[in-house]
């Protein structure tokens, strides 16, 4: 029998069993079709060639994990986990335009929730209020960092060459702001949870 004629069910199980080669059966049989379905959707090769890789990451953990039980569908069940991933970046650029158009950033301007009731749509405000107070105390440099990687949506390439910090020292900061941010609202009680 040759390897064009193997079912993909059956190649999916090879794989289960330890044949990696079988992966790679399944991957060139369906990559092209699985890259162009991702390409009419976002329409720049870079953007498609990341989440088709993304794709099969989740795919294989996916199968690693046991989660495959689509019994002989898999083209529909990896073009599903594209079809979720496309629509996940879409949700994230969708996310970024609503901060990047506002010049005074809005952390929770990402939570827009039209349903929010007056409670709510208070404690919204306090938990607003409160983590722009937290932010000011953080240290400048940390505050800095913060601010361009997620009021203006900078890469930690672009911070640290306009900082002129290595990029492992903006990631630094980054991660020593959140982590001062997490401290602070515990030393001063603040609830930065919505709900």
């Amino acid at each position: 029998m040759s390897l064009n004629n193997i079912s993909d069910k059956i190649l999916v199980s090879q794989y289960l069993n330890g044949e990696n080669s079988s992966f790679e059966i399944l991957l060139s049989r369906h990559k092209s079709r699985i890259f162009a379905f991702i390409m009419s959707k976002v329409k720049n090769r870079d953007l498609s060639n990341d989440i088709f890789q993304d794709t099969f990451i989740k795919v294989i953990n996916s199968l690693q994990k046991g989660k495959y039980n689509e019994e002989g569908k898999f083209l529909p069940w990896v073009m599903r986990i594209a079809h979720n991933l496309v629509i996940d970046h879409f949700r994230k650029e969708k996310k970024m335009r609503m901060i990047r158009s506002n010049s005074d950033f809005d952390i929770f301007d990402v939570l827009k929730d039209n349903s929010l009731n007056i409670d709510e749509k208070l404690v919204k405000n306090q938990v607003h209020n409160d983590l722009h107070i937290l932010i000011d105390l953080l240290p400048n440099d940390q505050k800095q960092v913060l601010k361009m990687r997620y009021y203006e949506d900078l890469s930690f390439k672009k911070i640290s060459e306009l900082i002129d910090v290595s990029i492992n020292t903006a990631l630094g900061r980054m991660r020593y702001a959140l982590i001062n941010l997490r401290s602070l609202s515990e030393k001063h009680k603040i609830d930065l949870q919505i709900n």
